[in-house]
């Protein structure tokens, strides 16, 4: 019983190490989605902690997609603020922005709240998305308890490459831009113009 007991044990141990192992090692190893594929379908949580259906959201309007670490990062805040200033003519060139992280809807709100943003924020905390789009990498061990904090428990682990998609109503990928180096973020005039290429 004891030998049993020993490997199963081994057993899940194991497996749970394979699927730590599975997220590339920094954010330079990841395989994004390409122009051309479609983002999953799945169901992520607003703000009050609804379910929203990514789908049903997409096939509403074309669709700014951004990725960011979360509201503890001042890069991930300067650029949400950017997008903040350029929402207008995006709107009126037809689109609209959502943005995702793994912070909690609680954190969202402190987020949204901050930095007066009026477009969608998302939470991933679980990674669902970010793993299936291609874009989470190992967080470093030091960012693991601020991880943790921010998406109330569920993220202690991942860490999303900064990443812009812009997708057509189908949730199809137009355009893309992925930067690993967390300091450096699409402009908003590069973000402008390819949205206005993709008229």
């Amino acid at each position: 019983m004891k030998n049993a007991f020993l490997t199963l044990s081994l057993l899940i141990f194991s497996i749970v190490t394979s699927a730590q192992s599975e997220l590339p090692k920094t954010a330079n190893d990841v395989s994004p989605l390409l122009i051309g594929e479609k983002i999953p379908n799945l169901t992520l949580k607003s703000i009050e902690g609804n379910d929203i259906n990514l789908s049903d959201t997409f096939s509403k309007q074309k669709t700014i997609l951004v990725f960011y670490r979360g509201g503890w990062c001042p890069y991930c805040n300067l650029q949400l603020g950017a997008l903040g200033e350029s929402e207008k003519e995006l709107l009126e060139l037809g689109y609209q922005i959502i943005a995702v992280s793994p912070d909690s809807p609680k954190n969202l709100k402190v987020t949204d709240e901050k930095d007066a943003i009026n477009y969608m924020l998302l939470s991933d905390s679980k990674g669902e998305l970010t793993k299936a789009v291609g874009i989470a990498f190992q967080a470093p061990t030091n960012y693991e308890s601020m991880l943790s904090k921010s998406s109330d428990g569920l993220n202690k682990s991942f860490l999303p490459v900064p990443t812009v998609f812009i997708l057509n109503e189908n949730g199809e990928i137009q355009f893309e831009h992925i930067t690993p180096d967390y300091k450096h973020r699409i402009t908003t005039e590069l973000l402008i113009a390819a949205a206005k290429s993709l008229q």
